[in-house]
């Protein structure tokens, strides 16, 4: 048995430069670090030569091309493994809509379980540039490349995308404790699929330049605050990012997201922006220390996913019999 443990990534700024139809034409970049909340994928070894597979449905087949669930099936394909094997995966958040890089995470944890399982060993780099080639190129998901580098390679990051498709990546090493603290991710009580929303933006990316060049450059901007431990322009800085982000494309925003947002704002945020695609998923506010009481106390009927930032990545926590 193998267990492998992939962590999801909250984006700060530049989301939107990682799609194709962006950094084909001018260099992309983000800023994004992965989190303690995890998607998990279980393989075990199975007595027959059946393919069992478990998620929020259960499929059992014989042959890898009859797998309904594209990233298992492409998975098994990438890394050779034909049969005789069962498949679970968990998720500490909803599966799919969370604007937390899930699916990435499904397939990058995917990949690296199934080549551990081969007693194969493969670098992070290796497994997001494959989760790229799997969701982007092969399953033809309208998606960017950050979320499986940012899942796979764990940490606060920089990530550059060239126009001829190379990644490249810059840690940022400092104690973000007190970013962290002043960070709440509040749920919108909604799901959805992205694909509709980033093939939207992917097509009006000829007539949002300029906002994609701004979004770009709020990277370098986002890094100079932090390094500077300037935490207080962080609130009104994701504020101006939601701003922009909303006119990329139909369907970011709704009337129910705008409530959300604007109620916690009212309640002490200085600033926060929907993570992912968006059109739901979760919020991510900034709240000054001092505001937190009256911000905890006006949205106690909300639901808050409590986490912390996390550097390992993806990596296999457990092997038996293989």
């Amino acid at each position: 048995m193998i267990i492998s443990k992939t962590p999801l990534r909250i984006s700060f700024a530049g989301g939107g430069s990682d799609l194709p139809s962006y950094y084909k034409k001018m260099p992309g970049k983000v800023i994004s670090t992965s989190i303690d909340k995890y998607v998990y994928v279980v393989l075990k070894k199975r007595f027959d030569s059946l393919i069992y597979i478990n998620y929020s449905k259960k499929e059992i087949v014989k042959d890898v091309k009859n797998i309904k669930h594209d990233l298992v099936r492409e998975a098994m394909i990438k890394t050779g493994i034909k049969s005789g094997i069962e498949i679970t995966t968990l998720s500490d958040i909803p599966s799919s809509g969370s604007g937390l890089g899930s699916s990435s995470a499904i397939t990058v944890g995917l990949l690296n379980a199934m080549y551990n399982y081969q007693n194969i060993i493969k670098t992070q780099e290796f497994l997001a540039n494959e989760a790229c080639e799997i969701e982007i190129d092969i399953c033809k998901n309208p998606i960017g490349k950050q979320d499986q580098y940012g899942c796979s390679i764990g940490g606060l990051k920089v990530i550059d995308f060239s126009t001829k498709g190379y990644v490249d990546l810059k840690s940022i090493n400092h104690n973000f404790s007190r970013l962290e603290r002043n960070l709440y991710l509040c749920f919108t009580d909604i799901t959805r699929s992205a694909n509709d929303i980033l093939s939207k933006q992917s097509r009006n990316s000829k007539k949002n330049t300029s906002k994609n060049l701004s979004l770009v450059q709020s990277v370098s901007k986002f890094e100079k605050i932090i390094n500077s431990g300037t935490y207080h322009e962080v609130g009104p800085f994701l504020d101006k990012m939601w701003s922009i982000k909303k006119e990329m494309a139909p369907g970011i925003s709704n009337d129910s997201i705008e409530d959300l947002y604007n109620k916690g704002i009212s309640f002490g945020s200085t600033g926060g922006k929907v993570l992912g695609a968006g059109g739901g998923g979760f919020i991510l506010f900034y709240v000054p220390r001092i505001n937190q009481e009256k911000f905890e106390e006006g949205m106690k009927n909300k639901v808050f996913l409590d986490f912390k930032f996390e550097k390992h990545g993806s990596k296999v926590i457990f092997v038996e019999g293989v």
